[in-house]
C-alpha cells in the first residue's frame, strides 16, 4: 500500500518514551493509503484504506486488524476527512462531548485547545447539539479570531493573555456545566474552578505536559473541589470506544455535507517533513487537524 496522508498527533509524544528501535516506523500513528497489490478478497488495487501501522511512505496491512478499514468517500467528503473529523481526532471529540459529557440542550460548556484538531470537532458538535453557551481556549488572537468568527463559539480566549483560570472564569462568569480538557495543568484547574456543582468535566489529555517536564503538575490544585462540588472527572481515551465509529460516522457525515461542521486542516507536504508537522503540533503551530500528504490522492 501507497500511503498517501498522515497524521501527526499530541498521543504520539507519549508513546516515544517507551522508546523504539533506530530504523523502524513510528507504530500506532494514523494514515490513509491506496492498495497496490493484495493478496485478500477484501482489498483490491486501487482501494483506500485507513490504518495504524505508522509514519511510513508505503505499507502492508491485513484486514481485521484494529485501525485497518476500507474507507469509500462520499461524494462531497474529501479523503483527508478519515484522518480528522471521521478519524480518530473526530470520534475523540464525539466520545468526549455525546458520550462522556451528555451535553444537552442550553447546557454551558468549555473546550480547551479548541482551536485544535479534537477542540475544533467538538465545539461544532456542541453548537449542533444546541449548546447554551460554547467557550474556547487557544494559543493566539488569529486562532481566538477563527473559534469566534468562522465556528461559532461564543467566547473564546488566548491563553497567553493572563492567568488561565482567570480568562475562563471571566468568560465564564455564571459557570459551566461541561468541559472537554486536552492541555492539564492550569486548564483543567481552570475548567475545575468554574464547573458547577454536580457538572462534567471529559479528561482527554494532558499536552502541555508531553514535551515539556518544567511545565507545572498536570494535577490541579483545586483538585479537591471536584468532591466539595460533587463534580463527575472522567479520564478517557478514544480507543476505548472505537466501537461508536459508525455510530459517530453516520451522524457527523450529514452535518459535514451540510457545512454545519467544517474540518480545517493544515496540511505539510513531503514524508521528510514529518517530524517538523509533528513539532509543529506540539508547539500549537496547527489550526485544525495537522496532516502530512505523503503522496498525490
Amino acid at each position: 500500500m501507497e500511503n498517501l496522508l498522515l497524521s501527526v498527533d499530541p498521543y504520539m509524544r507519549e508513546l516515544m518514551d517507551a522508546g523504539w528501535e533506530i530504523g523502524e516506523p513510528l507504530r500506532y500513528g494514523r494514515a490513509v493509503g491506496r492498495v497496490l497489490e493484495s493478496r485478500s478478497p477484501e482489498f483490491a488495487p486501487g482501494d483506500l484504506v485507513a490504518h495504524s501501522e505508522g509514519w511510513s511512505t508505503h505499507a502492508v496491512v491485513a484486514p481485521g486488524r484494529a485501525g485497518v478499514r476500507t474507507v469509500r468517500p462520499p461524494a462531497g467528503i474529501p479523503l483527508s476527512a478519515y484522518l480528522s473529523v471521521l478519524g480518530g481526532t473526530g470520534l475523540t471529540a464525539y466520545v468526549g462531548i455525546r458520550e462522556i459529557l451528555r451535553l444537552q440542550a442550553g447546557e454551558s460548556v468549555y473546550i480547551s485547545a479548541a482551536a485544535g484538531a479534537v477542540g475544533s470537532v467538538a465545539g461544532q458538535i456542541a453548537k449542533v447539539l444546541g449548546a447554551g453557551r460554547v467557550i474556547g481556549s487557544a494559543g493566539s488572537a488569529a486562532k481566538v479570531a477563527y473559534l469566534t468568527g468562522e465556528l461559532g463559539f461564543d467566547a473564546a480566549f488566548d491563553h497567553h493573555d493572563g492567568p488561565v483560570p482567570e480568562l475562563l472564569a471571566a468568560a465564564a462568569p455564571d459557570g459551566i456545566d461541561a468541559a472537554l480538557e486536552g492541555v492539564g495543568g492550569d486548564h483543567l484547574e481552570a475548567a475545575i474552578g468554574v464547573t458547577r456543582e454536580f457538572g462534567r468535566i471529559a479528561w482527554v489529555g494532558a499536552i502541555s505536559q508531553y514535551n515539556n517536564p518544567a511545565a507545572p503538575p498536570a494535577a490541579p490544585r483545586n483538585l479537591y473541589a471536584v468532591s466539595d462540588r460533587s463534580i463527575h472527572l472522567r479520564g478517557y481515551q478514544v480507543r476505548h470506544h472505537l466501537h461508536l465509529r459508525p455510530e459517530a460516522e453516520e451522524w457527523l457525515v450529514p452535518h459535514l455535507l451540510a457545512g454545519r461542521i467544517t474540518s480545517r486542516e493544515t496540511v505539510v507536504d513531503g514524508f521528510d517533513r514529518v517530524v517538523d508537522a509533528f513539532l509543529g503540533v506540539l508547539r500549537g503551530e496547527n489550526t485544525g487537524k495537522m496532516l502530512v500528504r505523503v503522496a498525490g490522492e
